[in-house]
């Protein structure tokens, strides 16, 4: 967590956000209304947030991670722009899971990279299929956001397969569980064996590019200086 975004729930009067982000806040919630509710409510989330902000209330909507970034500011905007509501609004920067998950892993995000979330609750799997083989042919590092559920395990194989067609097997990957967080466990694997490992919704995946290495425990993408 930022300071600024530290700030801004302090100043907040009400805090609005999905229940185990709310949790995570501690004592910051303490004095404060809160709204919280599970997955699948954004969207009465965000009427909520809008609709006490309309009363004059001050509001912070959490999110984990940057809230720009797979978070709740663009649906909040989108709300706000379909309701016509005059709000003002400032998005608190925050670290996304792939910077973190980076930061355990060594440097792999030097070069070009591209974010794609295996999830197909908003997205239909063909379009997430096809963004994987633009990525994969264009050598871009992935990373990916939730790469797996109990229940959604076959996307991640057909993530795996779609590079294996593009890179060699034995290409580096970092597998980053809870990063910076209690419970964190990073791995160095490579794109054949990256199944072999416990990848849930609290994992954040970077499969390398071509030029991509591991060096004493540490996955590396070089920039292209001449060293």
């Amino acid at each position: 967590m930022t300071p600024e975004a530290l700030q801004a729930i302090k100043d907040s009067q009400i805090i609005v956000g999905y229940t185990s982000y709310v949790k995570r806040l501690g004592a910051l919630v303490d004095g404060k209304e809160v709204i919280s509710s599970g997955m699948t409510q954004e969207v009465s989330r965000g009427e909520q947030a809008i609709a006490a902000a309309l009363s004059g209330k001050r509001v912070a909507v959490v999110s984990s991670g940057d809230p720009g970034i797979y978070g709740m500011a663009g649906l909040v905007m989108e709300l706000m722009h379909r309701q016509g509501a005059d709000i003002q609004v400032t998005v608190v920067p925050g670290v996304t899971a792939l910077s973190t998950a980076a930061a355990c892993l060594g440097a792999p995000l030097m070069h070009d990279f591209a974010a794609i979330s295996l999830s197909d609750l908003l997205t239909p799997w063909e379009v997430v299929r096809k963004r994987l083989e633009a990525a994969a042919t264009a050598d871009f590092v992935v990373a990916l956001y939730n790469p797996a559920s109990r229940s959604r395990r076959q996307g991640l194989r057909e993530c795996r397969d779609i590079l294996l067609r593009h890179r060699r097997p034995d290409t580096p990957v970092g597998i980053v569980r809870n990063a910076l967080r209690e419970g964190e466990e990073v791995i160095l694997s490579t794109l054949e064996a990256m199944l072999e490992h416990q990848i849930d919704m609290s994992t954040t995946v970077i499969i390398g590019n071509s030029s991509t290495f591991t060096s004493n425990g540490r996955m590396v993408t070089p920039r292209g200086y001449r060293i």
